[in-house]
């Protein structure tokens, strides 16, 4: 009987904290699995870049006409609509 509330933490300490984290973690490796060339992404750092290149662990981001930066795929954190780096720029 003394375990009991024990065992009845770890499954609270479960359901509040360790099942969303590991749900969040599953949804960013699809988003960064489902990169392809020409998607429009925000990085960690705020970066917002066109993806020009596609590697194993890195991608390839025009950030400005001629301007291409390597950074790692899981350093993208959304996939933003088509056009919004257009609108960014105020074309």
């Amino acid at each position: 009987m003394s375990f009991l509330p024990l065992i009845l933490i770890f499954v609270v300490m479960y359901f509040l904290l360790i099942r969303p984290q590991i749900k969040r973690q599953k949804e960013h490796k699809k988003l960064v699995d489902a990169l392809a060339k020409g998607d429009e992404v925000l990085t960690s750092g705020g970066l917002v870049g066109r993806v020009v290149e596609l590697s194993d662990a890195f991608i390839t981001l025009e950030v400005a006409e001629g301007t291409t930066i390597i950074v790692q795929r899981s350093a993208v954190t959304t996939v933003l609509p088509k056009g919004t780096i257009r609108d960014l720029r105020g074309a």
